[in-house]
C-alpha cells in the first residue's frame, strides 16, 4: 500500500510541476513508511547518512513544498516544533504525554458537531480539531516494569 501512496504522491508533485529531488523523494518514503508525525529535525536525523549535504532547512523547505501541495498537514501542538501528518483526510489524533507519540484514529460521529456548532452559533464552520492525550501502552509498560 505504501508503494501506492509514494506514486500517488510524486504524481500530484508532477501535476503541480514540481521535481523531483532525490531528497523529496526520500522524504515522502520516509512519512509514508513511518506514518510517526515526525519534525524536520527527526527526518532530517532519520536521512543524514543517506544525504550528509542535506540540511534541515532543506528538510523543512521540503515539507513546506508538500504542504503547499496538499500531500501533508503540519500539526502545532503547543510546543516549539511542527509536525507534519502524510495523511491529510480528516481524522484525529490522541497524543502521549510521556514519550511524544501520535497516533491517528477515526471517529466519523464528531463530524456531526461541525453541523450543530454552525446551527447553535450560526458561524460558518471551516474545520475542527481534535486531541486526546494519555500515555501510550509502551510507556504503560515502561512504568508498570519500572515499579515492579
Amino acid at each position: 500500500m505504501s508503494e501506492l501512496h509514494l506514486s500517488e504522491a510524486l504524481e500530484t508533485l508532477k501535476e503541480a510541476g514540481i521535481r523531483i529531488t532525490p531528497q523529496r523523494h526520500a522524504i515522502l518514503e520516509y512519512m509514508i513508511a513511518y506514518m510517526s508525525h515526525p519534525t524536520a529535525d527527526e527526518i532530517y536525523k532519520a536521512l543524514e547518512d543517506k544525504f550528509p549535504n542535506m540540511s534541515v532547512a532543506t528538510v523543512y523547505n521540503n515539507l513546506r513544498v508538500f504542504k503547499d501541495a496538499g500531500l501533508v498537514k503540519e500539526l502545532n501542538y503547543g510546543d516549539a516544533s511542527s509536525r507534519f501528518d502524510f495523511v491529510t483526510h480528516e481524522h484525529y489524533h490522541i497524543i502521549c504525554e510521556d514519550c511524544g507519540k501520535i497516533v491517528d484514529f477515526q471517529y466519523p460521529g464528531l463530524d456531526e458537531i461541525e453541523h450543530c456548532a454552525s446551527q447553535v452559533t450560526g458561524f460558518q464552520v471551516s474545520s475542527h480539531r481534535l486531541e486526546l492525550y494519555g500515555v501510550c501502552p509502551e510507556c504503560v509498560a515502561k512504568a508498570q516494569k519500572i515499579s515492579s
